[in-house]
C-alpha cells in the first residue's frame, strides 16, 4: 500500500513539475518575442531551441483555424495545464481502483472488489469522453492518433446517443450527455457496490 501511495505522489509531482517548466518557458518565450531580440543571438536562438517543438505545433493549428500565431505560447500553456488536469485524472482513477482492489481482496469482499473495478472503467471511460469534448474543441484531426484513439473508443457509445439526441443548432451535445450517464452510473457503484463512506464520497 504505501509504494502504491508514494508512486501516486511522485506521479503528481511529475506533473505539477512538467506543468510549471512548460509555464516557465512559454514566459520566457513571450517575453523574448515582446523584446524583439536579434534572432541570430545567443539569446535568441537558445530560448527558441528550448520552446520551437512545443510552440511551432500550434502556431500551425492557429493558422489553420484563423487565429493570431503570436498567441501561440499562451495556447501551449493552457494545453500543458489541461494535459496536467487529464493526467492526474488518470493517475488517481487508477490509484483508486488498485487500491480498492487490493483491499477488496484482502478483505475478501467479492462485491466491493467488482465494485472498484466497474468504477474504475467508468472513471476511465468518462475520461476519454472528457478529453474527446476539449480535443474536438480544439479541431484536433481525425489523423492526430491521440484524436484516433479517443474516436474509435468512444463512439461505439456516443455514435448511438447521437442518432436519439438532436444536436443543439451546430453543436453535437451526446458527450456531453454520455458522460452525465457515466457520471450518474458511477456514482450508482459507488453507492451501492463500494461500502463504507469513502467510496461513496469518491463519486463525486
Amino acid at each position: 500500500m504505501l509504494i502504491i501511495q508514494r508512486t501516486f505522489e511522485f506521479v503528481q509531482m511529475a506533473i505539477a513539475v512538467v506543468i510549471f517548466g512548460v509555464i516557465v518557458l512559454m514566459i520566457v518565450r513571450l517575453i523574448a518575442d515582446g523584446m524583439d531580440l536579434n534572432p541570430f543571438g545567443w539569446a535568441s536562438r537558445t530560448v527558441r531551441r528550448l520552446t520551437d517543438w512545443l510552440v511551432i505545433p500550434v502556431r500551425g493549428g492557429l493558422r489553420d483555424v484563423g487565429a493570431d500565431p503570436k498567441f501561440a505560447p499562451l495556447v501551449v500553456i493552457l494545453i500543458a495545464i489541461l494535459l496536467g488536469f487529464f493526467l492526474a485524472w488518470l493517475a488517481e482513477t487508477i490509484f483508486v481502483t488498485v487500491l480498492g482492489v487490493i483491499e477488496s481482496t484482502q478483505r475478501g469482499a467479492i462485491i466491493t472488489l467488482f465494485g472498484y473495478i466497474i468504477y474504475g472503467l467508468l472513471s476511465l471511460y468518462l475520461l476519454l469522453i472528457s478529453m474527446r469534448i476539449v480535443f474536438g474543441w480544439a479541431r484536433l484531426s481525425y489523423r492526430n492518433r491521440l484524436m484516433r484513439f479517443l474516436v474509435d473508443t468512444t463512439e461505439p457509445l456516443l455514435g448511438p446517443l447521437r442518432r436519439m439526441i438532436p444536436p443543439l443548432g451546430m453543436f453535437d451535445i451526446s458527450p456531453i450527455v454520455a458522460g452525465l450517464i457515466i457520471w450518474l452510473f458511477r456514482t450508482a457503484v459507488a453507492v451501492t457496490l463500494l461500502s463504507g463512506p469513502a467510496g461513496s464520497l469518491r463519486a463525486f
